[in-house]
């Protein structure tokens, strides 16, 4: 009977922020790997502490689709909300399986969820405003600094948008024992153009590991962009379904 691939004996660098990083760690844990931590992003409250936010958690009642692009958004965007229950007939909209499922932790019922994990697919997924354009409403939660494909997008169909900020992403730099470590590493997984961006702008350059693996396509552009070889690139959009395509490339 053939053996299982695993990702035994490799050493895989994990550079997303802390709490998605130690989820990300037990995923390759049980593929075999041995992951190392070195965290190059920090989430902070947006710059204006919250505000526009509880705001716009006051105004819920008056928008059609709540529409989440992170699991960390979710948690900002449940701790505005302190508690409260959604207003009955708003509809929400997940960018993905770990929004999706942070969004079940609170108690929320998804209504769309796209098949491919990115911004592009939600908007294609996304109803047309049944509307006059601009009168039906959607609230985009999100990252201070994020691409505008999804709010662009949501316009064109004829909704009136509007995007709040969650929370704010900031680089850190590597302290010199963590340095260290991502040099005995074979395999760098990267989950979002931020760490990409994060990693190449370190003060004192990084040793890039043999192996470089996306978790997507708009990860993988931000990588080559700053001239850095994608080895692998998911094609499922999530931690679990890039760890797939390491074992498969192990293989």
């Amino acid at each position: 009977m053939r053996e299982p691939r695993t990702l035994m004996g490799r050493r895989i660098l994990v550079v997303r922020p802390a709490a998605q990083g130690l989820a990300s760690a037990e995923v390759l844990r049980a593929a075999g790997a041995e992951p190392v931590l070195a965290p190059l992003i920090e989430l902070l409250p947006p710059t204006d502490g919250g505000i526009a936010l509880a705001a716009a958690v006051r105004r819920l009642a008056g928008y059609d689709w709540l529409v989440l692009t992170s699991a960390n958004g979710v948690r900002r965007f449940a701790e505005a909300l302190s508690g409260d229950d959604l207003p009955g007939g708003l509809r929400i909209a997940a960018i993905g399986p770990a929004t999706a499922a942070e969004l079940g932790e609170m108690g929320a019922e998804v209504s769309l969820l796209p098949e491919r994990f990115v911004a592009e697919a939600l908007v294609d997924a996304f109803p047309p405003s049944g509307e006059p354009a601009g009168a039906g409403r959607v609230l985009v939660v999100r990252a201070e600094v994020a691409r505008d494909v999804l709010p662009a997008g949501l316009r064109a169909k004829g909704w009136s948008v509007d995007v709040v900020a969650a929370y704010r992403a900031r680089p850190r730099v590597l302290a010199e024992p963590e340095r260290a470590a991502v040099a005995t590493c074979d395999t760098v997984i990267f989950t979002s153009p931020s760490v990409v961006e994060a990693f190449c702008d370190q003060p004192e350059p990084l040793s890039v590991p043999q192996t470089v693996a996306a978790i997507g396509p708009v990860t993988a552009s931000a990588a080559r962009r700053r001239n850095l070889t994608v080895h692998i690139e998911a094609t499922e959009y999530t931690v679990e379904g890039l760890v797939a395509a390491l074992v498969a490339h192990a293989g």
